[in-house]
């Protein structure tokens, strides 16, 4: 639930620890909600909540997403929720229909590999300009990332692994210096990390995601271009390979629930009333 400050609590399942996810929606998710300042803090702080559900898959792909409930998990009313699942549509994480109940968004196998193969054009061009600028402490940041990457490998911790994983790209695409890029992939954040914890929980991936990520550190730290783009380019269509197998069993079906919305919190203050209607949202 969220409380006053925005803050939120979220059942994650008892396989990961709930920090990481927190870190991730406190950190990544509320940067890419706000990045252009807009909407008010209580519409933001609704928004982050449920698009870190979905990132996790809390709520899956095609499921119902019940302004009436999610109006009730916040203590609000539904006008900030609508709001916020409007705001989820221009980022691709949802659908809104005028006279349909909002679902959560289901790309298609097709739209997916639009979105990786893009992705992998940018990432290339992104780690062809960091090798060209790369500072020896920028390289030795970037080594301590994937160590933490691995050593959250090395304890299971598909979590830590993921969100290490974010960290590490974000890092990259920083140092990197194109302010122009770093927006095209902002831009495109969101919906991509839906699909990269799809790739990241599939089996045994992060085991070989972790070696990915230790090669390309090293072709950074050699100042190989060529090969840098080579491994992030290969690796990103390894997780490619990944969400394609894992993608039809996190769909729901036609009719399917919204998934569990959490229990009753409070996002501010109470809302107006008038609004409780179980209609479109």
């Amino acid at each position: 639930m969220l409380n006053n400050e925005g803050d939120s609590e979220l059942g994650t399942g008892d396989a990961v620890p709930l920090n990481q996810r927190e870190e991730l929606r406190d950190t990544v998710v509320r940067r890419l909600i706000k990045w252009h300042g807009r909407r008010e803090p209580l519409v933001c702080n609704i928004a982050e909540v449920i698009a870190t559900d979905l990132i996790f898959g809390t709520l899956k792909p095609g499921a119902e997403l019940n302004s009436v409930d999610l109006a009730e998990r916040f203590n609000v009313s539904r006008t900030p929720v609508r709001e916020a699942l409007m705001l989820l549509e221009q980022e691709g994480l949802a659908v809104v229909s005028a006279r349909k109940r909002a679902r959560v968004a289901s790309p298609s196998q097709a739209e997916i590999r639009e979105i990786y193969g893009l992705r992998s054009q940018l990432l290339a061009l992104m780690v062809r300009e960091l090798v060209g600028t790369v500072t020896d402490g920028q390289v030795r940041a970037l080594a301590a990332c994937v160590d933490r990457l691995e050593a959250r490998v090395a304890a299971g911790q598909v979590d830590g692994y993921f969100r290490s994983h974010v960290e590490f790209q974000d890092l990259m695409a920083e140092y990197a210096g194109n302010r122009t890029l770093k927006r095209v992939l902002d831009s495109l954040a969101l919906r991509t990390l839906v699909l990269r914890y799809v790739s990241a929980s599939s089996p045994g991936r992060m085991y070989v995601g972790a070696k990915e990520q230790r090669q390309l550190v090293e072709a950074i730290t050699s100042r190989d271009a060529d090969l840098a783009a080579a491994v992030i380019t290969h690796s990103t269509l390894q997780a490619l390979a990944a969400v394609e197998r894992a993608w039809g069993g996190r769909v729901a079906g036609p009719a399917g629930p919204a998934g569990p919305v959490g229990s009753a919190g409070s996002a501010g203050s109470a809302g107006e009333a008038g609004d409780d209607g179980d209609g479109p949202p």
